[in-house]
Formats: structure tokens, sequence, C-alpha cells
């Protein structure tokens, strides 16, 4: 079993002068893996960007992100994913998310109208055919976008580059299962976690494929104190029918019974557990081969991190 801990740099409008500053002091520390999450109308640095800036301040940590490919050129997106795989040397960690639905969202990326879901299934083949240094013919009358014979800019530098997803509606759950390297659910109780999970091996097996069985995470939200109204409003907003009360463990120390036990969720390959009160945070991975994928917002110096877990509440697909 490898345990691996990753931080969010949580960067905000107010908060670019201290990117530089928490990148290096996550490596100093000793993290596995900065992660980023993309708002497309949020004042939050842009993945790309940052995750391009921190290849090139630090040597060994992994750099994770939640990237909403609807609204980007998918060419363009391409190259950049896979050049900041390349300048990282292998370091890139994918997660892609159809977007946070914030009001005014479909509009400003050019979706509105049109089903985000196809989109992200017609965009990921794309990418993939560039990353392996192929040539993308594509169009069709159903699709976003068209391509004639266009070649790979740049072929990224892990062969092949993983991509997961996340989501817990059906739709999503068959759409990861068809195209995607593993799945990230979130906020869900153990028995809605294993349902997830055998919808979407269904899902592969009639597609003729499989998924690594360690490529199925949860991010369970935890607080080291009674979370604030506003979490619970977000989370209530995301699980109107859920007990909050079974969903987030509240206590000094990351859970170790229901529902966040290591026995509980050992059907998962990657856990996260999400701060929700005054604490950075930190997932764990017990996969045997790829490090774990998301975290939250810092609220304390790195330096005083002792426990804790996250993921953004906002940043799975729907």
């Amino acid at each position: 079993m490898k345990i691996r801990f990753a931080v969010s740099a949580g960067v905000g409008a107010g908060d670019l002068d201290r990117f530089a500053a928490d990148v290096n002091e996550i490596e100093a520390v000793g993290f596995d893996t900065v992660w980023l999450s993309d708002v497309p109308l949020g004042a939050t640095i842009d993945p790309l960007v940052g995750l391009a800036y921190a290849a090139a301040v630090t040597s060994t940590l992994k750099l994770g992100a939640n990237v909403v490919p609807i609204g980007r050129n998918p060419l363009t997106l391409a190259k950049s994913l896979a050049q900041i795989d390349r300048l990282s040397q292998g370091r890139l960690l994918l997660s892609f998310v159809v977007g946070l639905d914030q009001p005014g969202e479909r509009q400003a990326l050019g979706a509105l109208g049109t089903n985000r879901g196809r989109i992200l299934e017609e965009v990921t083949p794309l990418l993939r055919i560039w990353w392996a240094g192929g040539a993308v013919s594509h169009g069709h009358e159903q699709g976003h976008y068209h391509f004639s014979d266009v070649r790979s800019p740049s072929r990224s530098y892990q062969q092949p580059l993983e991509v997961w997803f996340g989501g817990s509606g059906p739709a999503a759950l068959a759409r990861t299962g068809r195209l995607a390297d593993g799945w990230l659910g979130s906020a869900m109780s153990p028995q809605e976690a294993l349902l997830a999970r055998q919808r979407i091996e269904e899902a592969a097996a009639e597609s003729g494929r499989t998924i690594d069985p360690e490529h199925f995470g949860l991010s369970i939200p935890y607080a080291t104190q009674e979370p604030d109204r506003r979490t619970l409003e977000l989370l209530r907003a995301r699980r109107p029918d859920a007990d909050l009360e079974g969903l987030i463990p509240v206590g000094p120390e990351p859970p170790t019974s229901t529902p966040g036990s290591r026995s509980s969720w050992c059907g998962r390959s990657t856990w996260t557990v999400t701060v929700t009160a005054p604490c950075r945070s930190l997932p764990t991975s017990c996969s045997r081969c790829k490090p774990d994928r998301q975290l939250a917002s810092p609220s304390t110096p790195l330096s005083d991190i002792r426990h804790g877990w996250s993921d953004p509440l906002d940043s799975q697909i729907s």
C-alpha cells in the first residue's frame, strides 16, 4: 500500500502573489501533489497557467488539476497539457469536469443549449489521439468540432496520459465506463459509491473495456469542527436528499470509522476526506499505481498542517 498526500493551493484573486511561495512550501514539506481546480467564471488561477508555473519551480511535486474542457479549443488544450506534462517530465495528473454550472457559465463557455457531457465525450478521444502523436480527422452533424487531418502539435510525456472523470448521475457513470481511465466520486455514502462503481464497470464491460480496479476514488467531506453555514449550504445544494451528518464526520482527527474508515471504503483505490473547517486539506491514496488526485482550499500555514483531507465540493462532473 502506498500512502500519498496532496494539497490544493486554493488560489483566489488576492492570493496570486502567494502562489509561488505556496508551491515551493508544498514541495518542501513533502506533499505528493499540488491540485488546482478550474473555475471558469471565478478569479482563481487558471489551472493550466498555475501548473505550468509550478512545473518550472518544482522538481518532484506532482501537478494535478480538474480541467473544464468546455469552452477551450481542443487542439490548443491538447498542446498545452502535453507540454506541461513534458516540461514536468510526466508529473501531470488530470481530471476532466463539465463545469460548475454557475449562473451564466454555459453561455460564457459557448455551451448554451448544448449537452456538456456530449462535448466532453467528443473532445476526450481527440485529445488522446493528439497526445499519442497522431492526426485527427473529425466531424459530424451532431458534433461541436470539425478537424481535417490536424496533426499533433505535441506528444505528452506520459504514454498514455490518463484522464479520470467524476459524477454520480446515470449519464456520468456510463460516460466514465465508456471513456475514462478512472473515477472520482464525491459526497457519497459507501453504499452509493459501491453502486456507482458497479454501474461504471457494467458500462465499461458493455463497451468491451475494463477500468483498473485501483482507479476508483471517493472524496469524503471532513471537518475538524462544526462546518460553517456556507459549507453546509453548498453540500446541501449538491445532496438535498442526503443526511449531512452521515456525510461529514466531525472531529480533531481524520475519521477512522464509518463513513470514512478504511474498512468501509476499501472498495476505493483512492479516498480523500474534504476538510471543511479551518485546516489545510490532505488526501490519501492506497493505490499501488497512481497518487491521489484531489484536495481543497487552505486556511492555515502549511507548516501547521498535521491532519486533514480534501477535495473541492464544486469540482465534480454532474
